[in-house]
């Protein structure tokens, strides 16, 4: 059994705060403390795209990781549920129980993909072998199966091609009341819980939605989920989605596109779910697109905890990114500085610079490759080769651009690795700015400022990342692709 707890520093309910969630587990005196403003990284099938366990190690803000739940569901019952001991998803995913914090959702929040529409006593997941119906007691036997240390209650959250008419967001918004009392029902071992906060883009609506939280429960309502007293009172924080948000503001007539409108519009939303619930409790924040996204919802709501997604998306098609904040001295000459490099382009092919400029000292496995503990013989000759320094030389631009080229492994590896350790980095910056009482606003904008929020060197990458895997294709796979696709 674990225990999440989040504090948080006294101040306005609105604003930027810094805070810690914290992970006791009653067996073992390791104590897990993740600092806030702060990232969870995301899976895929409960892996880190691109890390191996052993990477895990040296991967150090791999801390709290995010497991979309659906994944599994293509099996019955789904495998994870099936692992014995006290921890059965960090068992059967391999994460650390000292060294990680693991919560489980139904659905990837990064997947925009349609699905049919959830039912009264159902929601729709997308599986590899179709869409799969996940009732709420199936939800909870299964959370109750795999003991995460988080679990998201079950929304009901559209993908379906909005608008959505208001009978649909009544709908959405008792159907995630009731399915998280369903969750909070009485049990031996309480449960960490994050409620998505319905309501669409409807400021009206998701003010409801919080209101219903917070309501006194009386009778059969209340003996449903004792010993709470209101469904607030059993939930560790508030988790938002921004995906189908996005999908939803953009199929509004009053639809507005630029960054900082956008950020403005979101941010009231954000207020609305926020202002009747508890101000001391966790915010989670899904699929930012971009730090100067995550920088203004800092500024303006206080969220606690994004995704890193964005970044990790950026590693899989070649960027390794390089930024810092604050910004210690800023170099813009009427152009904007790139997020980072994207080590397809041929300037890289020769140069054997280390992967971030912004930060010489960057602790990742990348750029601080650690030497293995013992080495491997391979004959009597070994015995008399200098022993291996603990600490080996930073792979280069150079380097990874030829492993990019050639479709090696270790490429994405490396630089998953190396874009983890730039955002938290990033935090680490937040945090400071805020521990020391500096402008944040002011440091906000020098960001906004300095950088280029679109990110077009990591669209580039995905083109060049594209072409060359059409060049890899050609010639022996091209064959075992068309003898795969030909009818039999």
């Amino acid at each position: 059994m674990s225990t999440v707890t989040f504090s948080v520093g006294a101040g306005a309910r609105f604003g930027p705060r810094t805070g810690s969630v914290t992970l006791q587990r009653h067996a073992s005196p390791t104590t897990l403390t993740i600092p806030t403003p702060g990232l969870m990284v995301a899976t895929s099938r409960g892996v880190v795209p691109h890390l191996s366990r052993d990477q895990h190690k040296r991967t150090h803000p791999l801390r709290w990781v995010h497991v979309p739940f659906e994944t599994f569901l293509e099996n019955s019952p789904p495998t994870p549920t099936l692992q014995p001991g006290a921890l059965p998803l960090h068992t059967f995913l391999g994460f650390s129980p000292d060294s990680h914090l693991v919560s489980l959702t139904l659905r990837d929040p990064a997947d925009p993909r349609d699905v049919p529409a959830n039912g009264n006593a159902y929601v729709t997941a997308m599986t590899a072998r179709g869409v799969k119906k996940v009732t709420p007691d199936q939800w909870r036997t299964y959370v109750r199966a795999c003991a995460p240390d988080v679990v998201v209650a079950l929304p009901d959250v559209p993908y379906t091609p909005p608008p959505f008419s208001q009978k649909r967001t009544t709908k959405s918004i008792d159907r995630t009341a009731a399915w998280l009392a369903n969750l909070l029902a009485p049990a031996s071992e309480p449960l960490s819980i994050l409620v998505h906060m319905a309501g669409g883009i409807s400021v009206a609506a998701r003010r409801a939605f919080a209101e219903s939280l917070t309501e006194t429960l009386h009778g059969k309502e209340a003996d449903a989920v004792r010993p709470h007293t209101c469904l607030d009172h059993g939930v560790a924080g508030y988790i938002f989605d921004l995906v189908p948000l996005r999908r939803a503001m953009d199929a509004s007539p009053d639809a507005v596109h630029a960054p900082a409108a956008r950020a403005d519009e979101t941010a009231e939303l954000f207020k609305a779910s926020l202002t009747p619930v508890a101000p001391a409790k966790l915010r989670v924040v899904n699929s930012a697109a971009s730090p100067h996204e995550i920088l203004r919802l800092v500024r303006t709501v206080g969220v606690d905890v994004f995704d890193a997604k964005w970044a990790q998306d950026a590693a899989h098609v070649g960027v390794a990114l390089d930024f810092v904040f604050p910004i210690q001295n800023s170099r813009t000459a009427g152009k904007q500085r790139d997020l980072g490099h994207n080590l397809y382009r041929a300037q890289y092919a020769h140069d054997l610079s280390r992967f971030a400029d912004s930060n010489p000292g960057c602790p990742c496995g990348a750029c601080a490759p650690v030497a293995p503990a013992a080495a491997i013989s391979h004959s009597v000759l070994d015995a008399y080769a200098p022993p291996a320094a603990a600490l080996l030389p930073p792979y280069t631009r150079a380097y990874l651009h030829h492993l990019l080229h050639t479709h090696e492994m270790t490429a994405h590896a490396l630089l998953v690795m190396h874009n983890l350790a730039v955002v938290d980095a990033f935090f680490a910056g937040v945090r400071g700015v805020l521990h020391r009482g500096e402008d944040f606003g002011a440091e906000v904008d020098r960001f906004v400022g300095e950088y280029d929020e679109a990110l077009a060197v990591v669209d580039e990458a995905r083109a060049m990342w594209k072409d060359v895997d059409v060049a890899r294709g050609k010639g022996r796979m091209a064959r075992e692709r068309i003898e795969a696709d030909a009818p039999e």
